[in-house]
């Protein structure tokens, strides 16, 4: 018998092969509770592609289909985020920006860019910072998940979300489009490039040095060891006095070779990390 109010018969060993296919594609680790969170997310591709039963899918997702493992990946990833979010970090970026001019520039790295508000909201911090529309900042913006990629390169959001923001920043970096939603202005989505990338694939397409990485609200999601390989691989992407942000909820203790606490979340590069 189904549990109420189940399309879908959906096992503890469907859960199993699930939670070790994301684990090995994506490196998230899914806890026994993300259970229903699996079946509810997972249960609309079935119903996509007129499937009856998890079995079903799962043979589908054996045989490789790229397209479905891609829409597989996405369906797993969380995408909570907003403008501002956690606020004291670009306070910290602004005073970096603002102490460290640099003829060549400066590069960042937002590697869960989710939908775009957390890019974006680093895009209007360069902004003020320099006073300008144009400031000599460059932001690579990666996440796995293709749609919320898509939706952060067009740069529009709706009334409710943007208006959280105060008046004189909605007036300066964002137009107001005909159906009541608003757009960020040319200029900030010029400075970011938004690129898909997985953090446990064994290369990389992208490449530093990075004044400031943010990797905030990800860490979470893997365990202890992934979260060591990455960090280890973030170290020699970073300039000497770049920094590393992290979620409210995330340290770094168990990487400490790579990274040393320099305040609330914002980690510097260790003095034994490779350089």
């Amino acid at each position: 018998m189904l549990p109420l109010n189940r399309e879908f018969e959906f096992t503890q060993a469907d859960f199993e092969k699930i939670r070790k296919m994301i684990y090995n594609y994506a490196g998230i680790a899914l806890s026994d509770s993300k259970h229903d969170m699996v079946y509810g997310r997972l249960a609309k591709r079935l119903r996509a592609l007129n499937l009856s039963t998890f079995q079903q899918y799962l043979q589908v997702l054996e045989r490789g289909d790229p397209k479905e493992f891609e829409l597989f990946s996405n369906s797993m990833t969380t995408n909570l985020t907003s403008f501002f979010r956690e606020a004291h970090h670009f306070d910290i970026l602004a005073r970096y920006l603002k102490d460290h001019r640099s003829a060549t520039g400066f590069n960042i790295w937002c590697s869960a860019s989710s939908t775009g508000e957390e890019p974006y909201s680093l895009a209007i911090t360069a902004c003020e910072a320099f006073d300008t529309l144009r400031p000599p900042v460059k932001i690579v913006a990666t996440d796995l998940d293709t749609n919320v990629l898509e939706k952060g390169r067009t740069g529009i959001y709706p009334a409710d979300e943007v208006k959280k923001l105060s008046p004189q920043r909605v007036s300066k970096f964002f137009n107001l489009q005909a159906d009541g939603r608003y757009q960020l202005k040319q200029e900030l989505r010029d400075m970011i490039t938004f690129r898909r990338l997985n953090l446990i694939d064994p290369t990389w397409t992208i490449r530093g040095p990075f004044d400031a990485i943010f990797c905030r609200n990800v860490m979470i999601y893997f365990d202890k060891e992934t979260q060591y390989k990455i960090l280890q691989r973030f170290a020699p992407l970073m300039k000497p006095e770049g920094l590393l942000y992290v979620g409210h909820s995330e340290n770094l203790y168990h990487a400490a070779e790579f990274f040393k606490l320099q305040g609330k979340t914002v980690y510097e590069l260790a003095k034994t990390a490779p350089r």
